[in-house]
């Protein structure tokens, strides 16, 4: 479907990937915590006893460690879904520098391999019940100028998670978000609003400040679901226990998201 000039998320000429279960993890924008909530979202899968495995097809910002590159995203996945497979697996394409795909992939002198990313999905999908698969960036990030994350997300056919910000700003980055999806006739899930502050500023200037910046963040995630026709499914409170550095994720993160039916949304 040509949605615009420039805009063609048509993937029928892409190969066929294996039918498989799971969730596609997108955000609104980096930096929103999708990796922390496809993380919550996978061990709580495994804690439902559910044979759950994570896929992050590409990773930029990768550290350099025994002549390797490593994603930070790929451990934290790995650790929350307890994978068999190894990091190398779970992220098959990886680069230095923590940019879109193709730039980074033109700072290495080297091209996007598409056909790893296909062939690593197909083996860690193998099997499983579920795959939770964590994108780069947003939907419309390119991973090579022509291939595109909403490409990728187009050929797995998983029902797509979309991880908001709470703060202002929020509404407009999540409709495009959802706008996007469904233009390219992908199945939205629903959104999770992350990062959530429940506990207000304790001066009285701070709270003169933020009292707008409040009504926004209360008022969003109802705007989000009437706007966007969607369903907002969890909102997950900011929390000083989550780290994906540490691979920890905070008890009211992990409450939040396991009070949606993840298994219901996947069709277990």
């Amino acid at each position: 479907m040509k949605t615009a000039k420039g805009f063609d998320f048509n993937v029928s000429g892409r190969p066929r990937l294996p039918a498989a279960k799971g969730l596609f993890v997108t955000g609104t924008d980096t930096g929103v915590g999708k990796t922390l909530i496809a993380g919550a979202i996978a061990k709580y899968l495994r804690r439902r006893g559910r044979r759950v495995e994570v896929f992050k097809p590409v990773a930029t910002g990768c550290r350099r460690s025994r002549g390797q590159l490593i994603s930070r995203d790929a451990e934290f996945l790995a650790a929350c879904a307890d994978s068999k497979f190894s990091l190398a697996e779970i992220a098959p394409v990886r680069f230095r520098h923590g940019v879109a795909p193709n730039v980074a992939a033109r700072q290495a002198r080297r091209e996007v391999d598409l056909e790893a990313i296909f062939a690593g999905y197909e083996l860690v999908s193998g099997g499983a019940d579920a795959v939770v698969v964590e994108g780069i960036g947003g939907l419309l990030c390119p991973i090579s100028d022509d291939f595109w994350v909403i490409h990728l997300a187009a050929m797995m056919k998983l029902p797509v998670v979309i991880v908001a910000r709470a703060q202002l700003g929020t509404i407009n980055h999540s409709l495009l978000t959802i706008h996007a999806a469904r233009s390219a006739g992908l199945a939205v899930a629903g959104v999770v609003v992350n990062r959530y502050v429940l506990e207000p500023p304790k001066s009285r200037a701070a709270r003169e400040l933020t009292r707008d910046e409040e009504l926004a963040m209360s008022t969003n995630p109802s705007q989000i679901a009437a706007r966007g026709a969607t369903e907002v499914l969890a909102i997950v409170p900011e929390e000083s226990g989550n780290s994906v550095e540490r691979a920890a994720i905070g008890p009211n993160t992990q409450f939040a998201i396991g009070q949606v039916d993840w298994e219901g949304i996947i069709g277990l």
